[in-house]
């Protein structure tokens, strides 16, 4: 599915999980396109019906224990609709069925809306019956922009969530301390800004509360907005009521 404006093309693979598989701006390719990087490591990805880490892919949801997909062993991560296709339903809309392998059924509806300053993507979960649900988004973008300086991050957050051993955050927060980062963060002043000096300055703005900042890769620098914290659903789940749906907004905006 491809979208164009005034120097401005996004390419979405609906067979990769509806991910944004191309983001070109007046010549320059924002992503990371390596598809070898396997399935969570390139483009920008819808992360549905949850984003982040499940603890050993387990939690109990109203005296029940519901198992999940290990994505990354030990541990569930990043959703199902990453891994499944996706349908175009409008010129600039996708849905995405997640009955298998989530147990609770219901679906994700993707609209994106591309000018030639900025790119809006917005995620909705819809529930069939009473179920968890978080939503966001896996944008990989590239360190360098055709040769330039490393990208610059203007990532301002409150406080850090502290993780276990497993990798896991544990309900505590501290000050951020300085990168690279490979964690999630509240508070986040907003726009967050990407800078390629001398080529290209990226805002980021979303409706989601928590942001996770993973930049400890040398080819890219991820950040990425997120309704919920890492291993929600073991600590305080939001709940989408049958019938009901859970929406969230992720922009970016270039000059």
């Amino acid at each position: 599915m491809e979208l164009t404006a005034d120097g401005v093309s996004a390419l979405v693979d609906l067979d990769a999980g509806g991910r944004l598989a191309s983001l070109c701006v007046d010549g320059h390719e924002l992503l990371v396109t390596d598809r070898s990087a396997g399935v969570y490591g390139w483009g920008c990805y819808p992360m549905v019906p949850w984003a982040g880490r499940v603890r050993r892919g387990r939690f109990r949801f109203q005296d029940t224990e519901v198992t999940l997909p290990l994505g990354m062993p030990p541990h569930s991560i990043h959703g199902v609709g990453v891994e499944l296709p996706w349908t175009r339903t409008a010129p600039a809309e996708l849905e995405c069925d997640l009955s298998d392998p989530w147990p609770f059924g219901g679906g994700a509806i993707q609209r994106l809306d591309l000018n030639g300053e900025r790119l809006v993507m917005e995620l909705t979960v819809e529930a069939e019956r009473a179920m968890p649900a978080m939503v966001g988004w896996h944008p990989w973008f590239r360190r360098h922009l055709d040769g330039s300086e490393p990208v610059v991050l203007d990532f301002v957050p409150d406080a850090m969530l502290v993780r276990d051993d497993d990798g896991i955050q544990t309900g505590a927060t501290v000050p951020p301390p300085p990168g690279p980062w490979d964690d999630c963060f509240s508070g986040v002043r907003q726009p967050v800004g990407l800078e390629w000096p001398d080529v290209l300055t990226v805002e980021l703005r979303s409706s989601c509360r928590y942001w996770v900042a993973y930049t400890e890769p040398d080819h890219a620098a991820c950040v990425e907005p997120q309704s919920g914290p890492p291993d929600a659903f073991n600590w305080a789940p939001e709940i989408v009521e049958p019938g009901a749906a859970l929406t969230h907004r992720f922009e970016i905006r270039w000059r």
